[in-house]
């Protein structure tokens, strides 16, 4: 799953901002530390004979989830999160391994591979370009040349060839939302370079002007929603600053410079201007020279705001500056893996059921395996579709059709969907539901010595009735705690826009996600199969089951009949 805090998310996940993010560099000679490597276990498939008549019903759907065993998610995810897979990073070799892991047991449960015109029917390949950070890069301002690295960095798929000058407009905190517009008094910005603050206004009790109960809105806690109001609004570039006196930008771009120097990728066939504008991160003292500034006068500026509680008219006149951050490309392929199961009476309706099997790859000579991030996602899905065709096997098939798609290029900004929901296999009016499935193996510390729980999001954004089967099924079979306090639209963790089930939602299908939270190993070397907890992970890839088995066998499809933020 995508990280989300400024600071985490930068850390860990290396300056990611967009549908555009870091990937590991081509590598020579790995040190890599832990473990065995295991082998892909053999897998016995399961045959497809004729559908007899329908046969949908409780005891069934108890039948074919209790299929779904621990031992077997321990398997196959012991394969896919091993160091043999080199944490999966998207255009990678551990990512192709994955895929045809993944697609070898497709076929083996005698699932259909759909791609038609693919070498492999069960994999849809797709070409993305791979971005580094040229040499030579420059900032200049006053007559002051600044040094890559050391006083400014930046994420992004494109940069500036050639030194460029600038004349960057200041956007104050870069917000908008009802009732507070940074932007209201700025004009059309398409083109433009924006110099906006990092944080957010504070109210007179000192939290967050915007937030709720007290606790920091997404403007706070993560740049990223900034970046793409900039990028919706046509900016070119955004130049961010943090004048925190807590901050330390040198410590930063120092712990930063092995993630700034891996490749971003970006699909090849986008059309220009599609993408986010390039984030450039400048020190305190680049930022008071840009804003021809001194502190007291930023000071003074960001207390106006506060005491006013709206934007307030920014005093300063920044300085032209030239810029020069080059990128050098080169394309490469990677795949998203698809099993197609064909309903009975119904099949021409299409279930979904996702899951990325990408991860963040080596960091540093580490294995960054992703057990729980998304292995466990992963393998859910296999067991899922081990369970619907022992039950075609048997007779019992679902009425609708089902497609396991397991996605690439999550971590790079849920690219793997979004090339499937721009490319689909199958037509999207005819898609009923996703039943995405990122993160179930761990405990987050919200829940530590509590009973068995699931986050689930968005279940009631698009239909209530997706939401009701829900609550059903898990009343009648699982009876879990479902949490659903991240569908506050209000959330400043934003999980909604951060797996793949977002976008389906985006073309009006209704989804829901089922998540853990996350937990200290979060993108960290540390997600690793020992820690899975595999009895909560079962219970959860059931109620998965649960709710697509009646999604699957219901008289009527679902309707969309709301639209929540």
């Amino acid at each position: 799953m995508q990280k989300h805090s400024f600071l985490a998310f930068l850390l860990a996940a290396g300056v990611a901002t967009s549908a555009v993010a870091q990937q590991a560099p081509e590598k020579t000679k790995v040190k890599v530390k832990r473990k065995n490597k295991t082998e892909a276990p053999a897998a016995t498939a399961e045959t497809a004979p004729a559908q007899a008549a329908p046969a949908a019903t409780a005891d069934f759907a108890r039948t074919y989830a209790e299929s779904i065993t621990q031992a077997d998610l321990r398997q196959h995810l012991t394969v896919l999160a091993s160091d043999t897979y080199e944490g999966r990073e998207t255009g990678e070799k551990g990512q192709k391994m994955a895929a045809e892991y993944i697609a070898n047991r497709f076929k083996e449960l005698g699932l259909q591979g759909p791609v038609q015109g693919s070498d492999n029917p069960y994999l849809q390949h797709f070409t993305m370009v791979r971005s580094t950070w040229a040499d030579g890069a420059t900032l200049k301002v006053g007559g002051q040349t600044y040094k890559w690295l050391t006083d400014f960095y930046a994420a992004g798929s494109t940069g500036f060839a050639q030194e460029t000058a600038i004349q960057p407009v200041f956007a104050g905190y870069g917000i908008e939302q009802d009732g507070y517009s940074d932007y209201a008094a700025l004009g059309d910005v398409r083109g433009k370079d924006l110099l906006i603050l990092i944080g957010e206004p504070q109210n007179s009790k000192g939290t967050a002007l915007l937030g709720k109960d007290g606790q920091g809105s997404k403007w706070g806690q993560d740049y990223r929603a900034k970046l793409q109001m900039a990028s919706q609004k046509g900016a070119r570039s955004v130049f961010f600053v943090d004048f925190n006196p807590n901050s330390n930008f040198e410590k930063m771009a120092a712990r930063m410079t092995p993630y700034i120097s891996r490749p971003s990728i970006a699909f090849k066939d986008a059309a220009p201007g599609t993408g986010r504008a390039t984030a450039f991160f400048v020190s305190p003292a680049v930022g008071y020279k840009m804003l021809g500034a001194t502190a007291p006068a930023v000071t003074k500026y960001t207390t106006s705001v506060n005491t006013a509680g709206k934007p307030v008219a920014g005093p300063f006149k920044p300085a032209k500056i030239s810029v020069k951050a080059a990128k050098k490309t080169e394309d490469f392929t990677t795949e998203n893996v698809l099993g197609y199961l064909e309903g009975t009476d119904k099949k021409d309706e299409i279930m979904v059921l996702s899951a990325h099997f990408d991860h963040i790859g080596i960091i540093n000579g580490e294995v960054h395996n992703g057990a729980d991030d998304d292995g466990s996602g992963t393998v859910t899905v296999l067991e899922m579709a081990e369970a619907f065709t022992k039950a075609k096997a048997e007779g019992r098939g679902p009425r609708r059709s089902v497609l396991f798609l397991t996605v690439t290029g999550e971590e790079k900004g849920l690219l793997g969907s979004e090339y499937y929901t721009d490319h689909p296999i199958f037509p999207l009016e005819k898609t009923m539901v996703d039943l995405n499935t990122d993160m179930v193996g761990r405990t987050d510390k919200d829940h530590e010595g509590k009973g068995d729980y699931v986050y689930v999001i968005g279940s009631d954004k698009l239909s209530s009735q997706l939401h009701q089967v829900l609550l059903d099924q898990n009343q009648k079979y699982t009876q879990m705690d479902l949490d659903f306090r991240f569908n506050d639209p209000e959330d400043p963790n934003r999980f909604y826009y951060r797996s793949d089930h977002y976008n389906f939602a985006k073309h009006r299908i209704p989804v829901a996600f089922f998540f853990n939270g996350v937990h200290d190993d979060y993108h960290g070397p540390g997600d690793e199969v020992e820690k899975i907890e595999f009895p909560k992970m079962e219970k959860r890839a059931r109620l998965v089951f649960y709710t697509a088995w009646d999604l699957a066998n219901r008289d009527q499809r679902i309707i969309v009949d709301s639209n929540k933020k």
